[in-house]
């Protein structure tokens, strides 16, 4: 199908191949939709791991991608809804305020970073830094993550159904970790805290959301937090910052 610099339409959804057409076009495109659009449903094809495809959407429309993307796919999301069937490069989801994105494979690093709200899911793995200095965002990892997941995290939830390696929520804030496997270590100021039952409905809700509520025990999650001892500078602290 050869689509040139025009997306094609059949059955109310609209196709744009990017071994046709440029990124640039395709973002155009995307951003030029309003709220009352009737180009709710867009198929991204040939992505081949092009950088920020579907970034800076603002509007309810649901963007299909088949196949990987690179850094910064899905970045500053507000409303949309974002499908890669594929992989995913640096920074997916980075500072996305509403919507939902939904990585069907892996994720590398800083998934989900700053991001205000929405719903990011990765169904593999998460690399390092998932969730750094999010605020709000809620990220579900069904694989493992790795290192310094959560720093600086100042609001929101990350769940992760696997693994999760060193230094989990480093200088973290308000933001929620629940965890089901190991932790290989925890940054400074994080600690493991109680799971009450307001923290396990929290997890359900979290987990319907991403649609596997019923696929998971939540008596197998641990909830991680923080202590709140580097708020406010104290000298007795001052190795820890």
């Amino acid at each position: 199908m050869n689509l040139k610099l025009k997306p094609a339409v059949s059955d109310g959804e609209t196709f744009f191949d990017l071994a046709q057409a440029p990124l640039r076009e395709l973002n155009a495109a995307l951003h030029k939709l309003t709220a009352d659009t009737n180009e709710t449903h867009w198929k991204v094809f040939n992505p081949a791991g092009r950088h920020a495809v579907a970034a800076g959407l603002d509007a309810p429309v649901t963007v299909e991608i088949d196949g990987p993307v690179g850094y910064y796919c899905a970045g500053m999301n507000k409303e949309a809804r974002v499908i890669i069937n594929g992989n995913a490069g640096v920074g997916v989801a980075e500072n996305m305020m509403s919507g939902f994105v939904h990585v069907k494979g892996d994720a590398s690093q800083s998934a989900g970073a700053t991001a205000h709200g929405g719903l990011l899911v990765v169904d593999g793995n998460a690399s390092a830094r998932c969730g750094i200095s999010m605020k709000g965002i809620d990220i579900v990892v069904k694989g493992s993550v790795g290192h310094m997941s959560a720093f600086m995290a100042q609001a929101g939830t990350l769940t992760v159904l696997g693994d999760a390696g060193e230094a989990l929520g480093d200088s973290l804030y308000e933001a929620k970790l629940f965890v089901r496997g190991s932790v290989a270590g925890l940054g400074a100021d994080c600690i493991e805290k109680e799971m009450r039952e307001e923290h396990k409905a929290l997890l359900a809700a979290k987990l319907e959301a991403a649609g596997i509520l019923g696929e998971v025990d939540i008596s197998e999650f641990r909830r991680y937090g923080s202590a709140r001892t580097l708020y406010h500078f104290h000298v007795d602290n001052v190795s820890s910052y």
